[in-house]
């Protein structure tokens, strides 16, 4: 039978009088260091729970070894390495074979041959397959397998006496996380800056009277709505992604996200220009401000790598939109710069009698 992810198959004989299973797995390595296994979970069709044997080079002997392992939700999570334990199932034996015997060399593509006789239980026919390959061991440690919605849905169920097969209904996610990830890098890594910019380049200029702060709440708060519809459907991928879990990514989501909150609540807090208590309050949503900005850049650059997009057009395209925005920054601070040392110099005339007190905004010099 061929299994529906990573060309992989299986064969197998089940003998009814004793509940008897000899099965065969046939799958292939992605890399010289890499494993293949595959497994039963006993109690459901998941990852978790499975009793996995798992193919890979011995780094002492550089000879295929066959280990078992049981796969908890510690590894799972990769809160802990998948380290090799007994199975608690009747494993009769198993043995692991490559095309070409002990001359076989493990490269990306080789293909490799899994056997095992399991004792099934009596009148429970049904198995939960799970099967999966990786990139590296560590020692005799494999490590995380690709997260691909391919690789996360290695798992089938078959009927061993009647040869039914049912194969996992996986939710197809990728226009989710696009629209994810187009609705954050937005909103944190694209309008939140722009709302900085606005308010310390533009509230200077007196002629904009209060219009300045019109657009930079407006550009701020429409830059929380879209990051906060964003981040529930971030919330919602990881619901429909069991198993599956990027920690800084998600740190660094709820971190921007509560950030961003208390800028907006920042808003109904905001005393009047003449309470004493305002100096302190800039100080906050000055410093809570910048600390979104800056968290929001590191997220979205983060993204893009967890949707492997680190050489994509998107990424590109982000990449040209945030280099604008630091040019007419670098801009905007020059001339920022320099008319205060154009207004600093003439000050210091005006104190100094060089300059009339009349002719204010002139640069006439009196004798």
């Amino acid at each position: 039978m061929n299994l529906p992810t990573q060309q992989a198959s299986i064969a197998w004989t089940f003998y009814p009088h004793n509940s008897t299973l000899e099965l065969v797995f046939f799958g292939t390595f992605i890399s010289p260091s890499g494993w293949v296994g595959w497994g039963i979970n006993p109690t459901s069709s998941e990852m978790t729970g499975t009793r996995a044997l798992i193919a890979f080079s011995d780094p002492n002997s550089g000879q295929i070894v066959l280990l078992p392992y049981i796969l908890d939700p510690n590894v799972k999570l990769q809160k802990s390495p998948l380290l090799s334990q007994p199975l608690d199932i009747r494993l009769l034996s198993s043995t692991a074979a490559m095309y070409g015997g002990k001359m076989a060399t493990i490269h990306n593509g080789a293909p490799i041959q899994i056997y095992a006789t399991i004792k099934l239980e009596s009148n429970k026919t049904k198995i939960h397959l799970v099967w999966n390959r990786g990139l590296y061991v560590q020692g005799y440690s494999p490590t995380i397998h690709p997260t691909t919605s391919t690789d996360l849905s290695s798992i089938a169920t078959f009927d061993a006496l009647s040869g039914s097969f049912a194969p996992q209904q996986h939710t197809d996610l990728t226009m989710l996380r696009v629209i994810h990830g187009t609705l954050n890098a937005i909103s944190w890594g694209i309008l939140l800056p722009m709302g900085a910019i606005t308010a310390r380049y533009f509230r200077p200029i007196q002629a904009l009277g209060p219009a300045w702060f019109y657009a930079h709440a407006g550009i701020q708060l429409f830059a929380f709505i879209l990051g906060t519809v964003g981040f529930t459907i971030g919330i919602r991928l990881g619901q429909l992604s069991p198993g599956v879990e990027y920690s800084l990514h998600r740190k660094l989501g709820i971190a921007v996200f509560c950030l961003g909150a208390l800028q907006t609540l920042a808003l109904l807090f905001r005393p009047n220009v003449r309470n004493k208590f305002r100096k302190y309050w800039k100080s906050y949503h000055h410093f809570v401000g910048y600390s979104c900005v800056v968290l929001g850049f590191v997220n979205v650059f983060q993204g893009f790598e967890v949707m492997g997009a680190s050489r994509s057009y998107a990424k590109l395209s982000y990449c040209l939109g945030l280099a604008t925005l630091i040019g007419v920054s670098i801009a905007l601070e020059v001339n920022s710069w320099v008319v205060f040392c154009r207004k600093s110099k003439e000050e210091k005339m005006r104190r100094e009698g060089l300059i009339g007190t009349s002719d204010k905004g002139s640069s006439g010099i009196h004798t």
